[in-house]
């Protein structure tokens, strides 16, 4: 058979972008196994399960459901709960974007994250929408990219965030990470026994429309691959620190 891909998702495993990815790679003769969560985990981020035991079942010789967040999943598959070695962790496809500042908090992002921390080059997927989701066009994607991934080469720390227009696709950007504005509100409401209870909501986020970014090449129908690295580190300032600081210390 071909390579050997884990995927996994936020969306959990009954989603159905994340058959669709299974399909898609069973379709083009890869070996794929399949370690996601029992129920939705969107936005949880790159968390851990660690004050609760987890719980996995098997559902066939390739696929598992866990009580885990995303990243739960990729690191028990890697970490003993499959005795393969993978070539690639593929996450999604996202029933919803992940642009921008939306990275930090996606699940989606985090388990393909915490394949490149295992050394195994990784992709996320995303549907650049929330309703009436077309994925049609998906399969083309997720093979070009499997070529794309091929042209770079074997680098363990590939990290892609690739997201795909719902509808015609005109074509495929190289993009970097554009910028969200969010208006989050907190939400009291009170429950029947008269006790408190809060919800996060607010407006939908806009963005802004900046040339490169990946809110550009999806608002102009082209396919946005964002590659993403860890190194949080602020360089700009860093060398502001390093003037000043002999002044302080």
């Amino acid at each position: 058979m071909g390579l050997k891909i884990l995927i996994s998702n936020d969306d959990g495993y009954y989603a159905k972008g994340l058959n669709v990815l299974k399909e898609t790679l069973f379709s083009l003769k890869h070996k794929v196994y399949v370690v996601a969560p029992s129920v939705n985990q969107s936005a949880t981020s790159h968390s851990l399960t660690l004050t609760i035991p987890l719980r996995i079942k098997k559902v066939s010789k390739t696929d598992f459901i866990t009580t885990g967040t995303p990243t739960d999943c990729v690191l028990i598959a890697t970490h003993g709960l499959i005795k393969e070695k993978f070539d690639y962790v593929f996450s999604g496809l996202n029933h919803g974007p992940n642009m921008g500042e939306d990275v930090i908090y996606s699940g989606t992002v985090a388990a393909a994250m915490e394949g490149v921390l295992m050394d195994i080059p990784s992709v996320a997927f995303s549907m650049a929408a929330f309703e009436n989701i077309n994925f049609s066009n998906s399969g083309d994607v997720i093979l070009k990219i499997l070529n794309l991934l091929k042209k770079i080469g074997r680098r363990k720390r590939v990290l892609l965030n690739v997201n795909i227009p719902n509808g015609q696709i005109k074509g495929y950007k190289i993009t970097k990470l554009g910028s969200r504005i969010y208006s989050d509100t907190l939400i009291t409401k009170v429950d029947p026994r008269g006790q408190k209870y809060y919800w996060i909501g607010g407006e939908k986020p806009t963005y802004r429309l900046k040339k490169g970014t990946d809110f550009e090449a999806i608002e102009n129908g082209f396919v946005s691959i964002t590659p993403i690295t860890f190194d949080l580190t602020d360089f700009k300032m860093l060398k502001k620190i390093q003037r000043v600081a002999k002044d302080v210390f």
